[in-house]
């Protein structure tokens, strides 16, 4: 389950060996523009990043003006179709009454909650453990690598799939921190080989002639200039991290009734595919929808963050 490192590693943003914080400080700053620019310019980023926070907006706010509740089911109209331009149920119902647009209206809250919990998680655990074993090296180093390899060894869905039947009522946001602790793998390993080559640069030598603390040098200095990396693989792991739920809810770990989620709602749409296609197909393109918006923002980092167009110029 932990993402390879085929992220592209990011050159730092400071690129000069300022001998005050704040020059250094500028310099990030000045690169820290220079990048939003470059994101804000590409049609392909914005155009993604509007059609992802459109949805996710959509689907937390409308459902306080919609008819329906995701909970409550129609039994009068049940299986319906959607009828376009007619009152009723927008996009038809399922086997039980209830409203598949709000159903997938709950579905996206329920997957947005599992994104950032499973993101967060990762991005903590894994920016710790890497930047302790590329800052200190040595023993730590050593400790800490052997245990990603531990770690990458674990047969992680198999894991999973015992803690979901020991916890059949796992909501959103256990399954998220769950999906989280065992995806950061990855990411440690990319924010050590960053440590690794950022401490032997001058500005951290210059800081370290200066006095400045460890704790200082890793929050003020290697971490910003890590940052590229780290939220580039953030992106990647937020749209796996759907895949992932909607693998698991099809295997009866993930989110279960009286909750839903995208997955769920494929899971029990999968058998009417044939008969009652809107069940399936309408959450099955939501997901395809948000995944690629999302790896598409990632892809926009990226290259924003690209050190070949990102150097600021005198």
């Amino acid at each position: 389950m932990a993402i390879s490192s085929e992220v592209e590693l990011v050159t730092p943003v400071g690129n000069q060996s300022p001998e005050l914080d704040e020059g250094f400080g500028s310099a990030s700053r000045s690169q820290g523009r220079l990048a939003l620019s470059r994101f804000l310019r590409s049609p392909m980023s914005m155009i993604s990043t509007i059609v992802f926070v459109g949805i996710v907006g959509f689907c937390f706010i409308y459902p306080y003006f919609y008819k329906w509740n995701f909970a409550t089911p129609d039994l009068r109209k049940v299986a319906q179709s959607a009828h376009p331009g007619q009152a009723g149920h927008i996009l038809g119902t399922d086997e039980t009454g209830f409203d598949l647009f709000a159903r997938l209206m709950r579905g996206t809250q329920r997957d947005f909650v599992i994104m950032v919990a499973s993101t967060f998680v990762t991005l903590v655990i894994g920016i710790a453990i890497g930047a302790i074993a590329g800052y200190f090296g040595s023993i730590a180093d050593n400790l800490l690598m052997r245990f990603v390899d531990v770690m990458l060894s674990v047969p992680v869905l198999v894991i999973l799939i015992i803690y979901g039947n020991r916890h059949p009522n796992m909501g959103a946001l256990q399954l998220g921190v769950v999906l989280g602790v065992f995806g950061w793998m990855g990411l440690s390993r990319l924010v050590r080989a960053q440590f690794l080559g950022l401490k032997e640069r001058e500005f951290v030598e210059a800081a370290h002639a200066m006095g400045a603390s460890n704790s200082r040098i890793i929050f003020r200095h290697l971490i910003p200039n890590s940052m590229g990396t780290i939220l580039v693989f953030g992106t990647i792991f937020a749209a796996i991290s759907i895949v992932l739920e909607t693998s698991l809810t099809f295997l009866g770990v993930g989110v279960h009734q009286p909750d839903t989620s995208l997955g769920l709602l494929i899971t029990t749409g999968v058998n009417a595919a044939d008969t009652r296609p809107w069940l399936f197909y309408y959450p099955g393109i939501l997901i395809v929808i948000i995944v690629l918006a999302v790896n598409l923002i990632g892809e926009g980092i990226r290259n924003a963050l690209d050190p070949r167009h990102n150097r600021v110029r005198d």
